[in-house]
């Protein structure tokens, strides 16, 4: 592929609901750009984006996929996003390294919570934008609707640049907004230029009030000539628009046809003429030899520097960093450092990706976006510079998991396979998380959702041909006691020779301490039990309160104080001793009114406003105390509440169901407390289960 200089670069991610239409946009914007010779589909499964087999199954984007599209001399590197908030960290890499943004929106679909969740992903990251309205060429979408709905929702930053023009049911051709002039398909694929149908007047005359608001609104001098009924020229609205998208007080909304590949055009004529070349945006990090701030600003001259925004793991081609070059131009062989992993690596090979296919490049210039093949240490999110200039850029933001599962291998021995497979899909996928419970002798995967565990769990029987069966995850229950109760037990053993020989005389009471198991305390006095056994009364005691008696889990907030005791000159040992509190402990535990304590989780949860009712509606049904409610911008609301981990599971289904997707959660330990009666007596019988059946 030929090397691009920074002003001829665009880095542009699409991101929109699913389904919506991105992935077939990127297959429309393939074909007229001579990358292929036919449009693939999603329903086909042979799209340039959607190359995953799991993909190719579901029909919905799971990995974002970079598309350079070659256009009038220009790259335009595109990248297709998945719709789905299940795979929100493919996102959030995609938009660390885009310089503007389409959020594409289904004309017969609407306004979606994928929609929403778009626009606030560009005002967080001040991402430039236009909305491309996808499905003109069926008879139900309303382009008109959408811009309603849109105006409503962000204002006069709304403006429509075109609308179709429909007849007999068919998408025959659009109208300029801007030129007042319509515009049709001819059987060249291309357009004949003519007069605005009577039909489309009125259509005009509303798109193009507000577009000459929009544009009013821009500048002081705009906003008393729109108020004294002056006209502004095609060339004054045009300045004023490539002024203003880059700074996203504008929003051009365009529409077309992805099928027929119609609109891309005009799309892409935009997105070269409106949206920012990487050098017109600020890009900063630090020197890390003297603290001082470096900024690289996509500058060419500049010394190298780049940053791994994806990484790619395959069984069969290895992995590749994915990587955007901050400064300088890269070139074949470069040494470069890894600030964070403090290693320096040679770089070997250059590589422009597509999709799932990588070309060899002689260069990389400052701004663009390519691939790098086995780096040993480097992990997303890393900075890559020189030594004698080393750099650390902030890393991106990617989104926690919260939801979790447990898994057991389905194929006794494939455990270390899974293990293997599990890192290098954890090296590709940041939301996922890896938990190995020793306490309760379970691992976990934690991942967006349970939808995105369950395909995470086909890619691996996919790629690295291990299987894994989810189950529902243990509950880390606690157990402590309300009451207090005083007991001895005497440890004693003949077998020939010396024997065993230990007593204790204990209370057992709760401590008030609910952050730690346990509190020892001695009040021996005469010397009935020695000094020198006190160290294994305790240790028993840290023993015993790793499994509790009452349902097999770790005891919080006893105080055991030993008070008195006996001992044999000959056979005592701190071994009876440790043995004889064990033994004191379940018997004083279990008469000293025992309870089961369950973990207590702090959740937010952001809605919309008319999803409040419903939310608290559900907590309250699954055991949650609502706290209070924070509005926030757009028609938003923060719910603050309690919730037991075990209601928990399943919450994420729970959630979306309530909220058409709109709705998103995040959640802390904040304390244990004593748990309902009913919940503890399963709990209980199911541990008494567990130990019969050993």
């Amino acid at each position: 592929m030929k090397v691009f200089t920074t002003d001829k670069i665009r880095n542009v991610v699409l991101l929109g609901h699913a389904g919506c239409g991105k992935t077939s946009l990127v297959e429309a914007m393939a074909f007229l750009s001579n990358i292929t010779n036919r449009m693939g589909t999603v329903e086909a499964g042979n799209t340039i984006s959607d190359y995953e087999k799991e993909e190719v199954k579901q029909q919905f984007s799971i990995k974002t996929s970079v598309v350079p599209i070659i256009w009038d001399g220009y790259k335009v590197n595109i990248m297709d996003t998945p719709g789905s908030f299940d795979f929100i960290g493919e996102v959030e890499e995609a938009v660390s390294v885009a310089d503007a943004a389409i959020i594409v929106i289904s004309g017969k679909a609407g306004i979606e919570a994928g929609t929403r969740r778009a626009w606030d992903i560009c005002e967080k990251n001040k991402l430039p934008r236009m909305i491309f309205v996808t499905d003109m060429d069926i008879d139900d979408a309303s382009y008109r609707q959408v811009v309603q709905d849109l105006q409503e929702l962000y204002g006069k930053r709304i403006a429509p640049f075109h609308f179709p023009i429909r007849e007999n049911g068919k998408f025959v051709g659009y109208v300029n907004v801007i030129q007042q002039k319509a515009k049709r398909w001819n059987d060249k694929g291309t357009v004949d230029k003519s007069d605005v149908p009577d039909y489309s007047q009125e259509n005009l005359e509303i798109f193009r009030d507000v577009l000459i608001e929009t544009v009013a609104e821009t500048s002081e001098e705009f906003m008393d000539r729109y108020f004294e009924g002056d006209e502004f020229s095609e060339n004054e609205i045009r300045q004023a628009l490539r002024t203003n998208v880059y700074d996203s007080s504008i929003v051009p909304v365009l529409m077309g046809s992805n099928p027929q590949a119609r609109g891309m055009y005009t799309l892409m004529a935009d997105i070269i003429k409106y949206f920012p070349s990487p050098d017109q945006k600020e890009c900063a990090g630090i020197n890390t030899l003297n603290n001082e701030i470096f900024n690289a600003d996509y500058d060419f001259s500049k010394p190298k520097s780049a940053y791994i925004f994806k990484t790619m793991v395959d069984p069969y081609i290895g992995k590749y960093s994915l990587i955007k070059v901050n400064s300088g131009v890269l070139k074949t062989d470069d040494m470069l450092l890894n600030y964070h992993r403090e290693t320096e690596e040679k770089i070997g090979k250059l590589y422009v990706i597509r999709a799932n296919k990588v070309e060899e490049v002689p260069e990389l210039h400052a701004g663009d976006i390519g691939a790098l093949a086995k780096l040993q240490s480097a992990q997303t999110t890393d900075s890559l510079s020189t030594s004698k200039n080393p750099i650390a850029y902030i890393r991106a933001s990617i989104s926690k998991p919260y939801v979790f599962l447990r898994y057991v291998a389905k194929k006794k021995g494939d455990e270390d396979k899974i293990s293997q497979a599990i890192s290098k899909m954890m090296a590709e996928d940041p939301t996922l998380k890896h938990v190995n419970d020793s306490e309760s002798e379970q691992t976990l995967l934690y991942g967006i959702s349970e939808q995105h565990l369950e395909i995470t769990k086909n890619i691996m029987l996919e790629k690295y041909k291990v299987d894994i069966d989810f189950m529902t995850p243990k509950i880390a229950f606690r157990e402590t006691i309300l009451k207090k109760s005083d007991t001895e037990y005497k440890y004693k053993k003949q077998t020939g020779g010396h024997g065993q020989y230990g007593h204790v005389k204990m209370t057992f009471e709760p401590s008030g301490d609910l952050e730690n198991p346990y509190i020892f305390e001695q009040t021996v006095v005469g010397g009935t039990v020695p000094k020198n056994y006190f160290p294994a009364v305790e240790k028993g005691i840290a023993e015993a309160v790793k499994h509790g008696p009452l349902a097999d889990y770790p005891v919080l907030g006893v105080k055991a104080v030993l008070y008195d005791g006996s001992y044999h000159p000959v056979d005592s040992s701190e071994h009876a001793f440790k043995h004889a509190a064990i033994h004191a402990f379940k018997h004083g535990f279990m008469e000293a009114g025992p309870v089961l304590m369950e973990p207590i989780a702090s959740i937010k949860v952001t809605v919309p406003d008319e999803f409040t009712g419903d939310v608290m509606g559900d907590f309250n049904k699954h055991r949650g105390r609502v706290l209070g409610m924070t509005p926030m911008d757009t028609g938003y609301q923060e719910i603050n509440a309690e919730i037991p981990y075990l209601e928990l599971i399943g919450y994420d289904a729970r959630l979306r169901s309530i909220t058409r997707g709109y709705g998103t959660f995040s959640y802390e330990f904040v304390r244990y407390e004593q748990a309902p009666k009913d919940i503890a007596n399963k709990e209980i019988a199911a541990a008494e289960e567990a130990k019969q059946n050993k």
